[in-house]
């Protein structure tokens, strides 16, 4: 028998503390997790609804890491108007970026605008998403040593194009890691959205769709 049992919801997180199994509790210890898997994937189910939601109110800033684009950083290469020198998309990437299109137009999300990194990984996750975008450099990288010296001017740029806007519809940023880990102090995956309010405060996210 279990010695002792913990369960306690927190949003979607269930915490289990100090659980002693015996041998014979091994079809238990299947139900137990079974039922774990069953809370987090209903709770994520109520989460994403409720950002929908949201989203479909408008006025909402909308931060995403570009698809799929194997590795990390920028090459020592890098050049910002040759695609052949840069971290790409995958195939993955590419269809990643169509689903994530599909779950704005599917869910009838209203967008205002699609700004995007200058990166190609980030202009190819807008293009094959969303179509129409506009490249805005205050979303660009600053991971790599040679673009570090850049973040304070583009994260101040980016904050006073955020604090002007004024859609009424919802607006996408397609950018970086980095970014939104300055931004937001969050970290991301990729592909994934970060919904936020006009004071950029943190409304959820979505990485499946």
């Amino acid at each position: 028998m279990a010695k002792k049992m913990a369960f306690k919801l927190e949003g979607s997180k269930i915490l289990l503390s100090k659980v002693c199994w015996s041998k014979k509790n091994a079809k238990m210890k299947s139900l137990l997790y079974f039922i774990i898997i069953f809370n987090l994937y209903n709770t994520s189910l109520i989460a994403s609804d409720e950002i929908i939601n949201k989203l479909k109110e408008g006025k909402k800033i909308v931060f995403i890491r570009h698809a799929i684009a194997p590795g990390g950083g920028d090459p020592p290469n890098f050049d910002l108007y040759n695609c052949n020198t840069q971290r790409n998309l995958s195939k993955k990437g590419v269809q990643q970026s169509k689903n994530l299109g599909y779950f704005f137009v599917k869910n009838k999300i209203l967008i205002d605008k699609v700004l995007s990194s200058e990166w190609c990984r980030c202009k190819d996750t807008a293009k094959f998403a969303f179509k129409d975008f506009e490249t805005f450099d205050g979303l660009n990288s600053f991971f790599s040593g040679k673009f570090r010296k850049n973040k304070k001017n583009q994260i101040s740029k980016l904050i006073k194009y955020l604090e002007n806007w004024d859609g009424k519809g919802n607006l996408i940023l397609v950018t970086h890691y980095v970014v939104i880990l300055e931004m937001l102090d969050k970290t991301v995956t990729s592909g994934e959205i970060v919904v936020v309010d006009k004071d950029l405060n943190y409304l959820g996210s979505i990485n499946k769709y």
